[in-house]
């Protein structure tokens, strides 16, 4: 199994799961050590070892300085994935590869499933979706799984910027009119592992995966100081009081019950998994003091 942008946050958790699956062999690659818009490089690795399935976790996530950075975000998120998904059919290596609920509008009141009309807001969504796009064009075997408000106690986002802030300030304020779902980056992985552990041919397609549970990021960041313990104040404010370069959807909930259904998944909720998730730092925190 080849994991491409291992020093990602969901790359990170891959490397943290690899030793409960001893039947498998894993590489995990760097965007340093193999760039996936390096398609010459791609195209050689893939030649010189013998990969059963193709994990790309690589990915262009700065979703505001996309809005500055197009072509860069394009080309790693677009036309990158295009040609890593021909050289993995080439090889017939089976490509998992993951998108974003940035791919909708954020105009729906109902969950969103797989079939929903596409309709980025940003650049970063217009990326993701030329990635989906170019991959089942050149592959139609592959398995793209959209996520939405990704964390984990590896890298950068929103949990880890929350628990700064909260030690940093004695109030702070977050949005509170986006709904969505947050993704504990150590499910997303476990459920990949899954499908590639029970399915021998998994149904190839688009996927929904994100915790149980619909919230704003006002209500996320309450359950993160909750469970911290933090006494910062968090103000609730709107997303015309926090502009920022690129547009938000107000409304990106993944509707989950292809891949539950499909695969037999399981799906925790969102405050479970936080709570896990933070629980994971505290220990790893004392155990480095």
């Amino acid at each position: 199994i080849l994991v491409t942008g291992a020093n990602g946050q969901l790359g990170k958790e891959f490397g943290s799961i690899i030793e409960q699956y001893p039947n498998y062999n894993f590489i995990l690659v760097s965007k340093e050590q193999l760039p996936v818009n390096d398609r010459m490089a791609v195209a050689d690795f893939l030649s010189a070892n013998n990969i059963a399935y193709c994990i790309n976790c690589a990915a262009y996530t700065a979703v505001d300085k996309a809005e500055t950075e197009k072509d860069i975000a394009f080309d790693i998120n677009g036309y990158a994935v295009g040609a890593l998904a021909a050289i993995c059919k080439k090889h017939e290596t089976r490509l998992f590869h993951f998108s974003t609920d940035y791919v909708f509008n954020g105009k729906s009141a109902v969950p969103y499933k797989e079939n929903d009309s596409t309709e980025p807001v940003n650049t970063y969504g217009a990326s993701k979706l030329l990635g989906e796009q170019e991959a089942q064009k050149n592959n139609p075997d592959v398995i793209i799984i959209r996520t939405s408000w990704v964390y984990s106690s590896f890298g950068k986002n929103f949990l880890k910027t929350m628990l700064r802030l909260m030690h940093e300030k004695e109030s702070i304020s977050v949005v509170n009119d986006q709904l969505g779902c947050p993704t504990y980056a150590n499910d997303l992985a476990k459920a990949v592992m899954e499908i590639i552990c029970h399915y021998e041919n998994p149904l190839p397609g688009i996927y929904n995966y994100c915790n149980q549970g619909i919230i704003n990021w006002y209500e996320f960041a309450l359950a993160i100081k909750e469970i911290s313990g933090s006494a910062c104040k968090v103000n609730p404010i709107s997303t015309l009081q926090y502009p920022t370069p690129a547009k938000r959807p107000h409304y990106s909930v993944l509707d989950t019950e292809k891949i539950s259904t499909t695969f037999n998944i399981e799906i925790p909720s969102w405050k479970h998994s936080l709570e896990t998730c933070i629980s994971k730092m505290n220990q790893i925190g004392r155990a480095s003091c």
